[in-house]
C-alpha cells in the first residue's frame, strides 16, 4: 500500500508563496502519476496540478497556471507544489494523490491513493 503524507501548509498573506511537499512510502513511487487537488469549504474537490510518473508531462488548472509549479524527485519519493502569488481563492485543504499509471491524469476520480491533506489559508 502506498502512503502519502503532505506537509508545508499554513497561513499566509495574499501575494506570498508557499511550497507543499508530498512524501511517499510503501511502493515504487516512480511508477505512479501524482496530483495535487484541493477542496475549499462547501465546494467539491478540484484538480490543481498533476504530473506523470517520469515528470515529463504536467497539467495545471486554469486558475493556477502560471502561479503554481508541480515537480517530483523520484529518488527522494517526493512531489512538490510551489505556489506563488497566492490569492484568497487558493484557500483550501490541499491533497496529494497517486495513481499507478504512466499516463497523465487531470481529474481526481481516477486517483487511488490519497494523503490526509494540508490546510492552506490565504488572508487578504
Amino acid at each position: 500500500q502506498l502512503q502519502l503524507v503532505e506537509s508545508g501548509g499554513g497561513l499566509v498573506q495574499a501575494g506570498d508563496s508557499l511550497r507543499l511537499s508530498c512524501a511517499a512510502s510503501g511502493r515504487t513511487f516512480s511508477s505512479y502519476a501524482v496530483g495535487w487537488f484541493r477542496q475549499a469549504p462547501g465546494k467539491e474537490r478540484e484538480s490543481v496540478a498533476t504530473i506523470t510518473w517520469s515528470g515529463n508531462r504536467t497539467y495545471y488548472a486554469n486558475s493556477v497556471r502560471g502561479r503554481f509549479t508541480i515537480s517530483r524527485d523520484n529518488a527522494k519519493n517526493t512531489v512538490s507544489l510551489q505556489m506563488n502569488s497566492l490569492e484568497r481563492r487558493d484557500t483550501a485543504v490541499y491533497y496529494c494523490a497517486a495513481k499507478l499509471s504512466r499516463a497523465l491524469w487531470t481529474t481526481p476520480g481516477p486517483f487511488e491513493h490519497w494523503g490526509q491533506g494540508t490546510l492552506v489559508t490565504v488572508s487578504s
